[in-house]
């Protein structure tokens, strides 16, 4: 990669994002989102329906080696997590006015995502209007006045900019173009690190050239770094919840990874949903003894895959997928349904599932086995997390050796609830 020019003037091309502050709402399994079908899956609001993955087997199947990337000298990743672990969120940028950036009680959180900027499909640098500029001083700028520790980072894809990644990885040129981008954009709006959520790469050749994309964006930022003496920006990536994507059998290069990130986020998320209407299912449950669908079984492969306990930061859901079951008095999980139950596509935000179990006098189980939460009324079924399910996962987490957890996505919650709920579980015993 050719030297990296610190004193270029950072891109801003007036190109509208096809992401802004103003876009209308998207569902809530979107964006990084981490929210789609799990196989194969989509972001934040929920991804496109696709068919529903078939269970595999229970017995963990051995990881492949990492993809191969060139053999060059590993440059230094940036800062690491700091000793009492990361309690991330993403913030998605087109619902600023339900949830200013103000409004956000950073004392929950060590790193807020602002979701997401989105490359051009010519030159692959970051598209920034106007609009997102103002955004974006304001963002950074409101949470580093409320929470001068808290990291403010910048993702980059989603369901809208994911389809771009192929092309821009392609080729060092495109790749360099980006990065410079990237670079520049993060230091002109005071971002303290830059995040990449690509839904998701599926071939070996996107694998092979996400390898070189992360050395190439890693040495930039060391260049960057030491030619004006700021810290590094901090180097993330939004994964899916296994290093077997979409469970194609092509897997993330989990060397470059290791090497390049300070930490990554498997989406621990749309296990079950809208794509699948035969039967009730448990979205994000940690355990599950039938299948390898699970968030313990995918953060065990991408240990297995050799990416340290302290890289890896769990995603929950602070949203839920709905049902309509077949027959009111058979309501548990894997109960027989006919389609979809309350809320936009199937799914509803953590704040609608708590006001809709009070308005309809709602049933409400947790299920120890699964690690998971249901409520039902009627033929309405939901699944999702609540405060008994966050509080095991983190135990779980932190058991494990996690570096942290992110939730997707601020908005969703319920006055905080689930929010301070693991801010507080993650901090006992430290």
């Amino acid at each position: 990669m050719p030297p990296f020019p610190a004193t270029s003037p950072p891109y801003m091309p007036s190109i509208p994002p096809p992401i802004s502050p103003s876009a209308p709402p998207v569902p809530y399994s979107s964006p990084p989102s981490p929210s789609k079908p799990l196989v194969p899956v989509s972001t934040p609001p929920m991804m496109p329906q696709s068919p529903a993955p078939a269970p595999i087997p229970l017995s963990m199947p051995p990881v492949p080696a990492s993809v191969p990337y060139p053999d060059t000298p590993i440059p230094s990743p940036g800062p690491t997590p700091t000793p009492s672990g990361i309690k991330a969120a993403y913030w998605p940028s087109w619902l600023a006015e339900k949830v200013p950036s103000e409004s956000i009680p950073t004392a929950y959180f060590t790193h807020i995502f602002n979701a997401f900027a989105v490359p051009d499909n010519t030159s692959f640098q970051l598209l920034i209007s106007q609009a997102d500029k103002q955004s974006m001083i304001n963002f950074t700028s409101t949470i580093h006045s409320h929470s001068p520790a808290t990291k403010v980072m910048l993702s980059i894809g989603g369901d809208t900019g994911s389809p771009i990644l192929p092309n821009m990885t392609s080729c060092q040129d495109n790749r360099f173009a980006f990065i410079k981008s990237t670079i520049d954009v993060a230091r002109s709006f005071g971002f303290d690190g830059l995040d990449l959520d690509w839904e998701f790469p599926v071939e070996s050749e996107h694998m092979l050239n996400l390898a070189l994309l992360l050395k190439e964006w890693r040495l930039a930022i060391n260049i960057e770094s030491l030619s004006t003496s700021k810290p590094p920006l901090i180097l993330s990536a939004a994964v899916y919840f296994s290093p077997d994507s979409l469970l194609s059998g092509t897997f993330y290069p989990g060397e470059a990874l290791s090497n390049y990130l300070d930490f990554l986020s498997p989406m621990c998320y749309n296990y079950q949903g809208s794509w699948d209407t035969s039967a009730t299912g448990a979205p994000a449950l940690l355990y599950d003894k039938s299948s390898n669908i699970s968030t313990s079984y995918g953060i065990s492969s991408w240990k297995q895959n050799g990416i340290p306990s302290t890289k890896l930061v769990m995603g929950i859901p602070l949203y839920g997928n709905t049902w309509k079951l077949k027959d009111p008095n058979d309501h548990g999980i894997g109960s027989p349904a006919v389609g979809v139950g309350p809320g936009a596509q199937g799914e509803m935000s953590y704040d609608e599932i708590v006001t809709f179990n009070s308005e309809n006098n709602a049933t409400i189980v947790y299920n120890n086995e699964t690690v998971s939460t249901y409520s039902y009324a009627g033929t309405n079924w939901i699944g999702y997390d609540d405060t008994n399910s966050i509080k095991a996962k983190i135990k779980y987490a932190k058991a494990q050796g996690l570096g942290g957890y992110f939730f997707w996505a601020l908005g969703f919650d319920s006055n905080w609830t689930l929010s301070e709920t693991a801010s507080s579980a993650w901090d006992e015993d430290i």
